[in-house]
């Protein structure tokens, strides 16, 4: 190796911070250096500049603290406001755009039947028929509910039909391709469903459906868990049964005589 390259070796490992060099063959824990070699090489390095001092750490003048702005927080309607009515509800909930199920939606689902009812049937949210109408329970899912309704009273000799009950949803506009309603879409929409159920002050609810069951019972269990057993709603009694939609599967024989059951003891309680 020439000098000139044993120069630039030397550089190069100076650049990286090496200062000694080590006898090949000499013990790892207590090597040996070669003063006579590290002379005659770092001869050939230029001189290190020394280092430069350390500069001060300018200090940073600290901002004055922003003023505390007042914000007006916006009064929410209790529950069941002094005087309440299913029109003041209406008109709160108006051009509804509290949630994102306002984007894709074509009307506002509010509710049909009679408003001073004895019983009350709550859904899951509409439906594409449903959602062109503005009413709910249109479709064949609301077919059903019909026959059911008027099928069993007249059955049992109760002389209701269904614009004697009141029917409503849990939400006003259409889920995005008939998907379950998210937690926030229940909670802003239930404010105007509690709303309903108080104006209407029914003898009893019908929950149609797990989504309906989880917005008044405040429970994860499932229908088929809950049916057939009274609960409560603010003092209201409460009984759930599955949603007319899923008793249109042909397999699910079962499920049907259970609602018709559940209706029965729903009907006979409110109507006798």
């Amino acid at each position: 190796m020439t000098r000139e390259e044993i120069r630039q070796f030397l550089e190069f490992y100076q650049d990286l911070g090496v200062k000694t060099i080590y006898r090949r063959g000499s013990s790892l824990s207590a090597p040996e250096p070669l003063p006579e070699l590290v002379a005659d090489l770092n001869s050939l390095l230029p001189p290190m500049a020394p280092a430069p001092a350390p500069r001060p750490t300018p200090v940073r003048a600290i901002p004055p603290a922003a003023p505390i702005m007042k914000t007006t927080v916006p009064k929410l309607l209790p529950l069941a406001p002094e005087g309440d009515s299913m029109e003041a509800i209406r008109q709160d909930i108006g051009d509804c755009k509290r949630c994102r199920l306002c984007e894709a939606r074509n009307k506002i689902v509010f509710g049909s039947g009679n408003e001073g009812a004895r019983l009350v049937f709550v859904g899951e949210g509409p439906g594409a028929d449903e959602d062109a109408s503005g009413l709910p329970f249109v479709g064949r899912a609301g077919q059903l509910l019909t026959a059911m309704i008027e099928g069993t009273a007249s059955k049992e000799g109760i002389t209701i039909l269904r614009p004697d009950v009141y029917i409503a949803n849990v939400v006003k506009c259409r889920p995005p391709e008939n998907r379950a309603p998210m937690p926030d879409e229940m909670e802003i929409c239930g404010q105007f469903l509690f709303r309903q159920l108080l104006a209407i002050k029914p003898k009893a609810i019908c929950a149609l459906g797990s989504t309906a069951a989880k917005a008044l019972l405040g429970t994860k269990d499932g229908v088929t868990k809950l049916r057939g057993n009274w609960h409560k709603w603010q003092d209201i009694p409460v009984i759930v049964t599955y949603h007319p939609s899923y008793l249109l599967r042909p397999y699910n024989q079962n499920a049907k005589r259970e609602s018709w059951e559940d209706l029965k003891k729903v009907l006979h309680f409110v109507y006798d």
